[in-house]
């Protein structure tokens, strides 16, 4: 298998797991439950490909931009980085979704956000962050 079959692979998968949170409100435990097993399995993955695939690179380092660019220059090493994506952000919209239901926030209000955290991680957290805000002044507790 390829770097890129990997790649390939690992969207597909990752994919599972997203649909998963946004069929949510149907059975929100079992949803969450996929979702965080198959962030497990990306998390799985990312520790083999951390053992067995990731590539030296002399010059790389995470002290400075130039380093961190030159680890991200092979195949190998880029699609270990994509991995931690992969698994961190389903692992925070599944975050979502939970902390969401245990307070009765709307999924609808979610949905958008979950977008946001598969495309555009940080983003998606900060939206949520703000829905969450907002939906807490308008829900009697």
């Amino acid at each position: 298998m390829t770097f890129e079959d990997f790649y390939s692979a690992s969207m597909a998968f990752v994919l599972v797991g997203w649909a998963a949170l946004l069929a949510a409100p149907w059975k929100r435990e079992l949803c969450i439950t996929i979702a965080r097993g198959v962030a497990l399995i990306l998390a799985v993955t990312y520790l083999y490909q951390l053992m067995f695939t990731t590539v030296p690179v002399p010059e790389g380092n995470f002290m400075t931009l130039a380093g961190v660019t030159a680890l991200f220059s092979l195949a190998p090493n880029v699609m270990l980085g994509w991995s931690h994506y992969l698994a961190f952000d389903l692992f925070i919209g599944s975050w979502e979704v939970e902390d969401a239901g245990r307070r009765g926030l709307s999924h609808l209000w979610v949905v958008p956000c979950l977008i946001l955290t598969l495309m555009v991680g940080p983003v998606g957290l900060i939206a949520y962050f703000i829905v969450r805000t907002i939906a807490s002044k308008a829900i009697p507790t």
